[in-house]
């Protein structure tokens, strides 16, 4: 992998990396998203073991994280995730069928920073990755010194522009040369 991960999305239904995979190739992002089965290879990716040893360093911008997966599960994933001082301050969004009151009270509990039920409508699923992208990708203000983590060095368009507005590696492609 030779550019930086924005989206870390850890699902285990094969449908369901397709759909967002599709939105994210609607979105001009797919390269800059990285899919994971369960927890256990989610925190291979994140501290760069196993398989993931050779991939390019650097935290994703954002994990979508399923909660209902083998092995690892997302709730024990999102405790080792807020337990790292190094990957505590990635913003973790449950992404999830469940709308059990108390997988949402526990995901919280264990500082989930979003919690969004998937729909099974493709229109609205869209709209909600997309959603999600614009608002972690371009609203959302990160504490100093996280997005040097890991991000892509800014396009020399960008980084010379009052007008190019908020920076947002993940629109970069949607931008004129």
């Amino acid at each position: 992998m030779s550019q930086s991960t924005d989206i870390l999305l850890v699902e285990d239904d094969p449908g369901d990396v397709h759909l967002a995979l599709a939105v994210f190739r609607a979105l001009g992002m797919e390269q800059r998203c990285a899919v994971v089965n369960d927890g256990e290879e989610a925190y291979d990716f994140l501290k760069l073991r196993g398989r993931f040893a050779q991939r390019a360093s650097g935290l994703p911008r954002l994990i979508l994280l399923d909660l209902k997966m083998p092995r690892v599960n997302g709730f024990d994933l999102l405790q080792l995730i807020k337990a790292d001082q190094e990957l505590k301050l990635i913003p973790v969004v449950a992404l999830t069928s469940s709308r059990e009151e108390q997988d949402v009270e526990r995901a919280y509990d264990l500082g989930v920073n979003g919690y969004v039920v998937k729909s099974i409508d493709f229109t609205d699923y869209r709209a909600t990755l997309q959603a999600l992208a614009m608002y972690w990708g371009n609203v959302n203000l990160r504490p100093t010194g996280f997005v040097e983590r890991g991000s892509p060095a800014r396009p020399a368009a960008l980084r010379n522009s009052r007008s190019a507005g908020v920076p947002n590696p993940w629109l970069w492609p949607l931008l004129p040369c």
